[in-house]
This record gives C-alpha cells, sequence and structure tokens, in this order.
C-alpha cells in the first residue's frame, strides 16, 4: 500500500507492481495522469478536485480504463465528480445513481465503487444506459 501526498504522479512509472494506491485528500483534478499500473486493483482519490465538468471526467475514466485494466475498487467520495448529500444539499439518491452508471459504462471491471459493492442489476444498466447518463439533475 503507498500513502502518497502529491501534485506529480510521475515517480509512480517506477512501482509497476503496485497493487493498491490511496491518493486522498490531495489537489488531483480531471487532469491526473497515470503511468501504467497493470495490477492496481485498489485506486482511492477521495476529497480531490475531480469533477464532471464538461468532457473531462470521460477523459479520466477513459485514461484509467486504459493505464489500470486490473482495476477493481475504485472511490471518488469528497469529489464533485461523485454527487451526493455529503458535496452538495442539491444532489440526491437519483444523481448519485446516474454517476455510478456512467463510471460503471466507462471501468467495466469495478467491483465496488466508493463504499458500495457493483450489484448484477447495475451492471447490466450500464452496459445498456451508462453512456448517456448526466450527472445533473433535470430541471
Amino acid at each position: 500500500v503507498a500513502f502518497v501526498v502529491c501534485r506529480s504522479l510521475e515517480g509512480l512509472k517506477t512501482f509497476s507492481y503496485l497493487e493498491e494506491l490511496i491518493l486522498d485528500n490531495n489537489l488531483l483534478g480531471n487532469d491526473l495522469l497515470l503511468p501504467r499500473l497493470p495490477h492496481l486493483h485498489t485506486l482511492t482519490l477521495n476529497k480531490n478536485q475531480i469533477s464532471f465538468q464538461r468532457n473531462t471526467c470521460k477523459i479520466l475514466l477513459d485514461h484509467l480504463a486504459e493505464v489500470v485494466p486490473s482495476l477493481q475498487y475504485l472511490s471518488l467520495l469528497g469529489n464533485t465528480a461523485c454527487p451526493n448529500e455529503l458535496v452538495c444539499k442539491e444532489k440526491d439518491e437519483d444523481d448519485y445513481q446516474r454517476y455510478r452508471y456512467f463510471v460503471l459504462h466507462k471501468l467495466t471491471n469495478l467491483k465496488f465503487l466508493d463504499t458500495r459493492k457493483v450489484t448484477r442489476k447495475e451492471r447490466e444498466e450500464a452496459l445498456v444506459r451508462g453512456a448517456f447518463m448526466k450527472v445533473v439533475k433535470p430541471k
């Protein structure tokens, strides 16, 4: 397990066999670039600056799918990308569920997202509708 407080992740490329990485409480944003870490199965990015602005989160999730193919556990709690009442009082469970479908559509191997186990029903819904999910409440 690696505990890192940083703004640059350049040095991680020397840890190609890393399995767990905790990057909580940093100033990491959607421009986060990880080196290829083929054995990484757990990544926590809680309380950073990751958001769903424009298509930047889609780009981040595509990047994670490419460089951490073994990822099974991801946590984004405390980021505005993860819409729940802890981050914004205007968000509700429906917003959070749409977020889960979108992330699961991009990262198909996840077994846990944030604190919840991924269900078979969620996985099926993510395959069908995940690409169309918006993490904004319709007006």
